[in-house]
């Protein structure tokens, strides 16, 4: 099996692995309406976790004012299958254009559940770029191995990202492994701001050129699989380009970066969990958690 050297190879670092929850807080900077504002927020996602038993992590940047939402944004939550949008960033930093075309083959020992595109070329192979558009805008389990192994597996993710400032996302393990999660444990984790940041890094920063975070935020916008989460809850005419997420404990994640019509892009990620093993996800948690992290920079 070509992809079986690459499970459980990632070995994270001290500073991934030494960050404690964060207590909850909401404070983005702004005046006396912006305080009013957060408060509103604040509350709403305390009633949030209450009304869907679960914790609840918040990020929010305006990229143009710099305006921050915060709440648990500093706990640490597995980031499940948001890691792809990360994972094919890093993978157009390495690979020009043209590489992109290189052809990934596979047998059909390597698939593993869910991998509704993988699953159909196994005897053709796929490409580069074709195994990020399935990882990104399908959560193709295989298409997101194959980039691992492409690029190096979990370690050379994980310092790909220390290369962009990211010092707190950690990465262990590869699909399907890496949603096999238990409370506590640090592998395969990350928090609220490190996911929204380095997501900003590719999608609106200078970690890549113009031309290749066209063709990441163009993925994101296509996403297939966001419809009843930050889309859910964005006001009407926002674009957004999200990554979704799940795990096991309820884990269910989004991170998107959202174009408000006329101003530059807000950044958020929505990260949450529950306390049983077997817990099913709250879509709707999601969704209403950016529908109040969103009015607030409306």
């Amino acid at each position: 099996m070509l992809l079986a050297s690459l499970a459980g190879c990632g070995s994270g670092d001290g500073d991934a692995a030494s960050a404690a929850p964060a207590a909850a807080t909401s404070e983005p900077t702004g005046g006396p309406g912006d305080a009013a504002e957060t408060a509103r927020a604040r509350e709403e996602f305390d009633r949030l976790e209450g009304a869907y038993d679960a914790r609840l992590g918040v990020y929010a940047v305006d990229t143009a004012t710099g305006r921050e939402l915060t709440y648990r944004a500093d706990d640490r939550f597995a980031f499940a299958s948001t890691f792809k949008a990360l994972l094919t960033g890093t993978g157009l930093q390495r690979d020009s254009v043209k590489d992109l075309e290189k052809r990934l083959t596979y047998d059909r020992d390597d698939l593993v559940p869910n991998s509704p595109i993988t699953e159909k070329h196994v005897d053709t192979g796929i490409s580069v770029r074709g195994a990020m558009d399935a990882a990104v805008r399908y959560s193709d389990n295989t298409a997101a191995n194959l980039l691992f192994r492409e690029y190096g597996g979990p370690d050379a993710f994980e310092a790909a990202l220390r290369r962009i400032g990211d010092r707190t996302t950690r990465s262990d393990r590869i699909e399907t492994a890496l949603n096999e999660t238990t409370p506590g444990d640090p592998r395969d984790t990350s928090t609220p701001r490190a996911m929204a940041d380095s997501l900003r890094a590719f999608t609106v920063g200078k970690a890549l050129p113009v031309e290749k975070r066209k063709i990441l935020t163009t993925m994101l916008r296509e996403n297939t699989t966001g419809g009843p989460l930050i889309r859910a809850g964005a006001p009407e005419g926002w674009v957004v380009g999200d990554k979704t997420g799940a795990a096991d404990y309820g884990t269910r994640n989004d991170i998107a970066v959202i174009w408000p019509p006329g101003r530059a892009p807000v950044m958020l990620a929505v990260l949450s969990d529950k306390d049983t093993k077997d817990a099913e996800y709250d879509d709707a948690l999601v969704a209403d958690a950016a529908k109040a992290a969103l009015a607030v920079f409306r």
